[in-house]
């Protein structure tokens, strides 16, 4: 499981201070690439070889609001998936309480926008 930490922020937040339903989405394409780097995976490498992720599907739940000034983390652990796609599962947690929960299909597109398989590299480095 990766975590990735964030506070938020006063621009993340509606006129009643609650976290604005698509800086979620935000929040867990940061915690996605932190990801990602952490794996070892070079985007900007992958970009310069014609490769890069796309997001292909969301199913979200938003089960309780962040507000302004909260220190949330968002945990990222990676579901069974298959050689062109990754599935995950990403929590917005604040303590023990989970406020969002996603599940995020990514593949691998060619810079032309075709589908592809995910390089071995990447395979290898998401087993």
């Amino acid at each position: 499981m990766h975590l990735f930490n964030l506070r938020v922020y006063y621009e993340d937040t509606d006129l009643a201070g609650i976290v604005y339903y698509a800086n979620y989405l935000k929040f867990i394409e940061r915690a996605r690439s932190e990801w990602v780097r952490d794996l070892g995976i070079d985007q900007a490498q992958m970009k310069a070889e014609g490769l890069v992720f796309a997001v292909r599907r969301v199913v979200a739940d938003y089960l309780l609001p962040a507000r302004y000034d909260d220190l949330l983390c968002v945990e990222t652990k990676l579901l069974p998936g298959s050689g062109a796609r990754l599935v995950l599962q990403q929590d917005v947690k604040r303590g023990d309480a989970t406020l969002f929960s996603a599940t995020v299909t990514i593949i691998c597109m060619t810079t032309d926008g075709a589908m592809t398989r995910l390089p071995a590299a990447i395979r290898r480095a998401t087993r």
